[in-house]
């Protein structure tokens, strides 16, 4: 049965409109993007069938692009829109960041370092890079590596901050094991950067781990 034909208390947009996204499933926010089923199939049942196909919708949201367009009821333009959706939370994680003293709610640091670095199939090695009243002045990612590591100059941040005139950094890097359990090279590394960012006078703040689903903090360890 087409979802027009469905009690309007019952239909997607309008449960949204009503109660909040917070109140649909995973199925009936992905049916609202889809906007339409396909012969046989509501939007909500087409939601289900992708989700099952792609283990759920982180699934979906990460899957490469040959891999989105050849499920039915995708395609390029979907993949297109579903990028632009991503891109768009990216920045607005981002935005709240330069509003805001970035320790006013550490909570936003953590979805916005997970947002960007959670689904990286390599190892990233980032920085937030603030001002002297530790707001973001841009977020970088400094260095690629491979699943295992990647391997971080010194010499190449100090010229990052200089260049941007940061007062203090952050640094996070995820690990694609999926555990964010630091290890003996991170520590020493940060060791490292704290020892040549502090002959220019700037803090690191904090180097967080971003794993699967959880996130460490090297301040909250002591640490730092």
């Amino acid at each position: 049965m087409s979802i027009k034909h469905w009690p309007t208390c019952e239909r997607p947009r309008e449960k949204l409109l009503s109660h909040g996204a917070s109140h649909l499933s995973d199925a009936e926010l992905l049916a609202i993007f889809l906007r339409t089923g396909c012969p046989g199939k509501s939007a909500v049942d087409l939601a289900r069938d992708l989700l099952q196909r792609f283990g759920g919708l982180r699934g979906l949201l990460e899957a490469e692009q040959k891999l989105f367009c050849e499920a039915r009821g995708l395609g390029q333009a979907k993949f297109a829109q579903l990028q632009a959706v991503l891109e768009m939370a990216k920045r607005h994680l981002a935005e709240q960041l330069v509003r805001e003293h970035v320790f006013t709610n550490v909570d936003h640091v953590r979805s916005f370092l997970t947002a960007q670095l959670r689904h990286k199939g390599h190892e990233v090695f980032a920085a937030l890079f603030l001002d002297n009243q530790h707001r973001l002045l841009q977020y970088r990612e400094l260095f690629h590596g491979t699943i295992d590591g990647a391997s971080v100059y010194p010499r190449e941040v100090v010229k990052q901050v200089l260049q941007l005139n940061a007062a203090a950094v952050i640094f996070a890097h995820n690990h694609p094991s999926g555990v964010a359990e630091p290890s003996q090279a991170d520590r020493h590394i940060t060791q490292q950067l704290r020892d040549a960012l502090a002959l220019i006078d700037v803090r690191v703040l904090d180097h967080f781990v971003v794993g699967d689903g959880e996130i460490t903090s090297f301040a909250e360890r002591g640490w730092i």
